[in-house]
């Protein structure tokens, strides 16, 4: 029988067997993240599409090309995020976060929708950590969270990345910078492509960023931003070099990073590698102290970063980066009749409810088969129980790694069974240096 329909193009299915992997990394991610004083925020999937007209930029590819946008039954323009950040700034000035402490470090695990041809790395829904910080307009906060990207990369044992930053200045010193691009491209003007075209008058930075082989080749020669730079653009730039510097992070200079979002102004980096094919770029990110003012605030300083959870994914296994075994079972009650299938339900809640992975049988299964699964299931003890079992109110617990059994009690089952698995434990964490009380307290804290 064929299927009614298939998932759709650019999408993907994460099965159990890899879902743990990005449970891992989530985890890590939002743990370093509190560390260094973000904390999590939540927007709709989808805003309105003035949104990111006036954030992304009119003339971005993502705003041109790739946003997923249609009408709701109210004729409203409705737009899928293409990225975080629009609706994060949109979601701090709705909800007066700037009469708060400042500044309002926040972060998000977000999914993402762009209308891209999909390949290795990019997808068209896709997942992004991002962070932002609102209010703070120091070079130190532009190294800050350069520094929580990397200390996430570090903690998850990605290598092999660079970290490329430039300064794209600000609307004062980039007017200059402009007019030299523009008279630079018009030289090239009949070569460019269509899209390009129309951007040579709009905002021909916008070329720099262009995917086209022709347009990335008249663009390798073009103006580069940091010999346009004003003064303040320059001691910040300087001043954010000098703090990586001290935290022993490090980067590169590439005059060529313009990030392909209008928003960006001064810092802007990607951590890249070359280990993915094209879609190489991890994490980016940078300065937008204009977005807020562009979105009807007040103006405010304000810098972040997005960071591909599928292309970090990907990173993590081109590299056999090692991840924490997934979840396993603990224990299996094997049921022979529908009264011990009862007690197997009581005894498998009640170890659940101290935190251990119990199961039983659900379908049915004859004893040899439910032994079969649990053995595919990896369970680590199993217990068989039948009308002996019952009556007795005693089972053997079998340790399935060396075969022996242990007669258990089923009315003091859970705390016995606690018991075993500790003292079974503690052979593997005696060389530690780990009693039996710092084992049970690290057993109970990982529940």
């Amino acid at each position: 029988m064929a299927l009614i329909t298939n998932a759709i193009k650019g999408t993907l299915d994460v099965l159990p067997k890899e879902s743990y992997k990005i449970q891992y990394v989530e985890s890590a991610v939002r743990e370093i993240a509190e560390n260094f004083g973000f904390y999590e925020m939540r927007t709709p999937v989808f805003e309105h599409t003035e949104l990111f007209q006036r954030s992304v930029g009119e003339t971005t590819d993502v705003v041109q090309k790739e946003m997923y946008t249609f009408a709701d039954k109210g004729g409203r323009s409705i737009t899928l995020r293409p990225e975080g950040t629009a609706g994060a700034a949109r979601a701090f000035l709705e909800n007066g976060l700037f009469n708060e402490a400042l500044p309002q470090k926040i972060y998000y695990l977000t999914s993402c929708y762009r209308y891209e041809k999909p390949q290795a790395g990019r997808l068209r829904e896709f997942h992004q950590f991002g962070v932002e910080a609102f209010g703070a307009g120091s070079p130190a906060q532009d190294a800050e969270i350069i520094a929580l990207a990397n200390e996430v990369f570090n903690y998850l044992g990605v290598k092999n990345l660079t970290l490329e930053i430039n300064s794209i200045g600000c609307p004062a010193c980039r007017a200059a910078y402009q007019k030299a691009l523009k008279a630079y491209f018009e030289n090239y003007k009949s070569d460019l492509c269509e899209t390009c075209k129309g951007r040579l008058d709009r905002n021909p930075m916008r070329i720099l960023d262009c995917k086209s082989p022709v347009c990335s080749k008249i663009a390798a020669d073009a103006p580069k931003i940091l010999d346009y730079l004003c003064d303040d653009c320059r001691a910040h730039f300087d001043a954010v070099q000098q703090y990586l510097n001290t935290m022993q992070i490090d980067f590169t200079v590439n005059p060529e990073i313009v990030r392909g979002l209008d928003y960006y102004t001064r810092t802007v980096f990607e951590f890249v590698s070359n280990e993915i094919g094209a879609q190489g770029t991890v994490c980016g990110g940078g300065r937008y102290d204009g977005l807020l003012e562009e979105l009807g605030g007040k103006p405010m300083p304000a810098c972040g970063f997005g960071m591909g959870l599928e292309r970090l994914l990907l990173l993590m296994d081109a590299q056999n980066t090692p991840f924490p075994d997934r979840k396993g079972c603990d224990i299996y009650f094997a049921s022979m009749g529908d009264k011990a299938n009862l007690e197997a339900a009581r005894l498998a809640l009640d170890l659940r409810n101290e935190g251990l992975a119990a199961q039983f049988d659900t379908v049915g299964r004859a004893l040899k088969a439910q032994m079969k699964y649990a053995d595919k299931l990896g369970a680590l003890y199993t217990v068989v129980l039948g009308d002996n079992e019952l009556e007795t109110r005693k089972a053997q617990l079998k340790n399935m790694k060396d075969g022996t059994l242990t007669e258990i009690s089923l009315d003091d089952f859970t705390d016995t069974f606690q018991s075993i698995v500790i003292k079974d434990a503690m052979s593997g964490f005696e060389s530690l240096g780990i009693d039996e009380a710092q084992l049970a307290e690290i057993l109970g804290g990982n529940n």
